[in-house]
């Protein structure tokens, strides 16, 4: 798509009046002498399933999609994934429409490598608690492997994703030690690095995935929600003087990544940073 000077792109999910990933592509588009149509396509009010949403795309114009919570991994059986590595994964949040086929990647993956590199440089995640084993948390928690981390306890209420993840994970060749955790007190007790896969935090969704107990012990956070920047989770955080990686972070580069498939092109991070 590098040669079109319009891209009709859309993002589908369930609670995302406040999401800036419209503003993102936008802009990204006109630092590129491109114009960019990115419409919110919630199936609640647009009175649709997914399915007849995401199927309608591209005779509706749609040349490119973001996929959200909770349709990340649903997404997966309707589209082509080259990169092993997402389909270890099994869930994207990013699909390109290129004729008949449906090339999809996950930019929640890459993006949080990146966030995560540019705040802890090459220091080791060392041992995490990741709460959250849905699409975000799987991306999150192959991030991590990926980081080198020393031991990934994964914690879900249902506990089944959670096992499932472990087992996904354990299937790789690497030297990080995973295990699914079913008391939560237990898989954050001494851990270096806590991080929220799950939607607490967000507008609509107040409260924190961990206890301040916890968090007091810790040494880095992540925490996946972007709206608000600044979740209860991240403000204890800030509070016990542990090294924040803001879920904006991970929305800002996942969406730099999502733009260069969807449109072939580089964007300035710089301008488009201080344009957002």
């Amino acid at each position: 798509m590098g040669g079109a000077s319009t891209l009709k792109l859309g993002l589908i999910g369930d609670n995302i009046a406040a999401s800036r990933a419209p503003d993102l592509h936008r802009i990204a588009g006109r630092l590129n002498n491109m114009d960019v149509q990115y419409d919110r396509l919630i199936p609640k009010e647009l009175n649709q399933t997914f399915d007849q949403i995401f199927e309608s795309c591209p005779a509706n114009g749609y040349q490119a999609l973001n996929i959200t919570y909770p349709y990340k991994e649903y997404v997966v059986p309707k589209v082509e994934i080259d990169d092993p590595m997402v389909r270890a994964i099994a869930a994207v949040n990013t699909v390109v429409f290129d004729g008949k086929s449906s090339k999809a990647y996950n930019t929640d993956y890459t993006g949080f490598i990146a966030a995560y590199e540019q705040v802890r440089a090459g220091a080791n995640p060392g041992v995490c608690c990741l709460v959250g084993t849905g699409g975000v948390g799987r991306a999150l928690a192959f991030g991590l492997v990926k980081l080198g981390a020393d031991e990934i306890r994964l914690f879900d209420r249902d506990s089944t994703k959670a096992q499932q993840l472990a087992h996904d994970l354990n299937a790789l060749e690497h030297q990080t030690f995973v295990i699914a955790v079913d008391d939560l007190d237990v898989a954050t007790a001494n851990c270096d690095g806590l991080l929220n896969g799950t939607p607490v935090g967000m507008v609509g969704y107040p409260g924190s995935a961990f206890e301040p107990k916890a968090i007091a012990q810790t040494a880095w956070v992540f925490d996946a929600v972007y709206t608000p920047i600044e979740t209860m989770f991240l403000q204890s955080a800030k509070a016990a003087s542990a090294q924040i990686i803001s879920g904006y972070e991970l929305f800002f580069f996942q969406g730099v990544h999502a733009w260069r498939h969807f449109s072939g092109l580089d964007v300035d991070t710089q301008k488009l940073r201080a344009a957002l």
